[in-house]
């Protein structure tokens, strides 16, 4: 790995977390609700663009793939809010609504992850 790929993905990053955090006030200052919708759209989001770049990787530049991939990416999304929000969630005794968050994360991730691939890989 060069150097500039470093870079590049720690570019990524520096727009991923920050829209990650503005994405999450904004659901919480919208939804009135115990369910974490912030972090469960970037997720989701987050799920069908990683999609679409395994789809495309052939054809983009490994410089783009690593912005986009890890950095951006991986910014973007958050496994370790993810469990502390289903934590936090069985805490308050809200066991429907972690159930729910778990269930319709995952299903949602990884249905969003194939529909990105399988669009970029109708185009190609």
């Amino acid at each position: 790995m060069s150097g500039w790929t470093i870079v590049l993905v720690g570019l990524g990053a520096a727009v991923g977390a920050p829209l990650r955090y503005l994405a999450d006030s904004a659901a919480r200052s919208r939804f009135d609700s115990a369910f974490p919708w912030g972090t469960f759209a970037v997720n989701v989001a987050g799920s069908l663009l990683l999609g679409a770049l395994t789809a495309a990787t052939a054809v983009l530049p490994a410089g783009l793939a690593a912005l986009l991939g890890p950095g951006f990416c991986g910014a973007l999304t958050t496994y370790s809010t993810f469990g502390h929000e289903l934590v936090a969630l069985a805490e308050r005794r809200a066991g429907r609504t972690a159930v729910g968050y778990l269930l319709g994360s995952v299903l949602a991730g990884v249905l969003a992850a194939a529909a990105g691939w399988a669009a970029v890989r109708l185009t190609l």
